[in-house]
Order: structure tokens, then sequence, then C-alpha cells
């Protein structure tokens, strides 16, 4: 079991590094959508680029976060079973749910989202803007965000057994900040 928590550990740091740039990408976008207003405003300059890589940073925030706001435990559910459940079963529901429903749901996008990916790259898609930029780069956040995703909850699957098992209590911290 040390090992799988030592790999839990390694897919943590993984989830946390993206993380990191996730939160990065939010004050990027944010100078972006400034000097393109600015640019555009002051001097009557304006590209479909600047939108579109707003739009991509987007999805880079969201895409390369997930991980991580899985592993702070701070993703959105439905609290009719689990909010005001005593810890144990909390843990029971995860330990469940993370095969039943999460690895199962990601890897079926996940599929479709490689063959989306692989349809942009092999064709070379780019906007159909003026000035557009590339798609297949953002397209690929898409499989690469789900593969974090799977990642993560693999690590959270092990830490919740692990906590069963009385091995470690760590899980139980659901209100951590961003590291």
């Amino acid at each position: 079991m040390k090992g799988l928590l030592r790999l839990a550990g390694g897919i943590d740091r993984i989830s946390t590094f993206f993380g990191w740039i996730s939160a990065w990408l939010v004050l990027l976008a944010c100078l972006v959508s400034a000097g393109n207003a600015v640019s555009r405003y002051l001097f009557s300059l304006s590209s479909n680029a600047w939108l579109e890589i707003q739009w991509q940073m987007f999805s880079g925030i969201f895409l390369l976060g997930a991980a991580n706001v899985f592993r702070l435990n701070e993703h959105v559910r439905v609290d009719l079973f689990y909010g005001n459940a005593p810890q144990r079963r909390k843990l029971w529901i995860d330990l469940l749910g993370i095969p039943l429903f999460l690895i199962p749901s990601v890897l079926v996008i996940g599929f479709f989202a490689l063959e989306f990916f692989m349809t942009s790259f092999t064709s070379g898609e780019h906007s159909s803007n003026a000035g557009g930029l590339m798609l297949w780069p953002v397209k690929f956040l898409l499989p690469f965000g789900l593969m974090l995703l799977f990642l993560q909850g693999i690590a959270e699957w092990i830490k919740r057994l692990a906590a069963l098992r009385g091995l470690t209590d760590e899980v139980v911290e659901y209100e951590r900040p961003l590291q």
C-alpha cells in the first residue's frame, strides 16, 4: 500500500503543477483581455487572434485545473447523500463512485475527445476567422485534461482506500488551499 500511496503522491504533484499553470492562465487571460481592450479603444487596433487566445486560455484554465480541483475536493457534487454524511460514509461513497461513475465517464468522453483532437491535428485545422489561430492545440487540452482527471481519480481512490484501512488520514482534510 505504501507504493500505491507514493504513486498517489506523484499524481497529486502532477495535478498541483497543472493547477498552478491553470491559476497563472487566469492572470494571463485577464492581461490579454485588458491589453486587447486598451489597444482597441485607444489605438483602434484589434485582432481575432486576441479574442481567440482568450477562449483558448479559458479552456486551459478549466481543463488543466480540473484534476487539481478534484485533488483539493473542491469540485461540485450533489450533496444529497454526501453533504452531511459521516466521514467514513463519505470515504465509501468516493471509493464506490470513482470506479463506477468517474472513471467510465472520463474514459468514454476521452475516447471521443481523442478522436476530436486527432481529426483537427491531422487536418491542421485553423480558425475560419481572419487572423485566427490554429485550433488543434486547444482541442488537445480536452483529452489531456481528461487524462489528468483520470489519473487524479486513481490517486483519490487510493487515498480513500488507505483512509478506510486507517493507514492515512490525509483525505479527511477536505479544505486545503491551492499550493
